[in-house]
């Protein structure tokens, strides 16, 4: 092959690659989800949208935001309705819907108002601790060992599911409720957002428990999609968490003692 056609074939390469888009328009549905996701009015921000958007913007891909509760936006993934599930951790149950692209690390703890009582070191321990009561938000799934405690905890008639983080921070808040169970930036998020919860964050110990370990989270993309056009959002996805995006949107809005115990960057 002569210089000059090797150049040709280059460059066709190239402008290929630049000219990649999605063959339509792009459906991810949204919910709110402490600083990950925000939702003021019909306005879509936070962590995750900021990256998808970067994304579209790079790909030409038009990614169309929708807001729904969580367990519609999970319904939707499943469905092959939504192309674009995140934030999300790693299950099972979601490999079967899509493919899923790593961003951080994440765990979740039990948060509750540090009230003095003695620690919970298990689910069992929890389990136990039959005086007390237990927000959750639906859709949410951290594992095989958090479905499991969650639902002994509904069998004691000791759950409470709500749509959102903030109902749960309200429940707390007004003493209805004693412990939850999610990431720590998620609530810390859903409080500095709600006047009528302010102050909440100060009074709060999150705790640890073996049952809850490190997993993965990040973004799925659904089997729905086409080939191409998934390949072109895993790539973007991909290079967005290697270059750890998320963790640095993370610390723009927590303070480092917020995430030490349960956000990390993605290996």
């Amino acid at each position: 092959m002569t210089p000059r056609v090797l150049m040709a074939a280059c460059l066709a390469v190239v402008a290929a690659h630049a000219g990649a888009t999605c063959s339509r328009d792009i459906a991810a549905p949204v919910s709110s989800n402490g600083a990950s996701v925000m939702i003021d009015g019909e306005q879509v921000k936070g962590i995750y949208p900021d990256v998808l958007r970067s994304i579209g913007a790079k790909t030409g891909c038009n990614i169309v935001f929708s807001v729904v509760p969580r367990a519609r936006q999970v319904a939707l993934f499943n469905t092959g309705k939504a192309d674009v599930l995140a934030p999300a951790s790693r299950t099972p149950g979601r490999d079967q819907s899509g493919t899923f692209i790593p961003m951080i690390n994440h765990r979740a703890m039990l948060i509750s108002v540090n009230n003095g009582r003695a620690p919970i070191t298990s689910a069992q321990d929890l389990l136990s601790r039959k005086e007390l009561r237990v927000a959750v938000v639906r859709g949410f799934d951290y594992g095989e060992h958090y479905t499991t405690l969650t639902t002994e905890l509904q069998k004691q008639g000791r759950l409470f599911v709500e749509v959102d983080v903030l109902a749960v921070a309200r429940l707390l808040h007004a003493g209805s409720a004693d412990v939850t169970i999610m990431g720590p930036t998620l609530m810390a998020g859903a409080i500095r957002r709600e006047s009528r919860v302010h102050g909440l964050q100060e009074k709060l110990k999150a705790e640890a428990i073996p049952e809850l370990p490190w997993i993965q989270s990040g973004a799925y993309l659904s089997n729905a999609l086409k080939p191409e056009d998934q390949a072109i959002l895993r790539e973007a996805l991909e290079k967005a968490g290697k270059s750890n995006q998320i963790m640095e949107g993370y610390l723009r809005y927590f303070r480092a003692d917020v995430l030490t115990d349960s956000v990390r960057p993605r290996p």
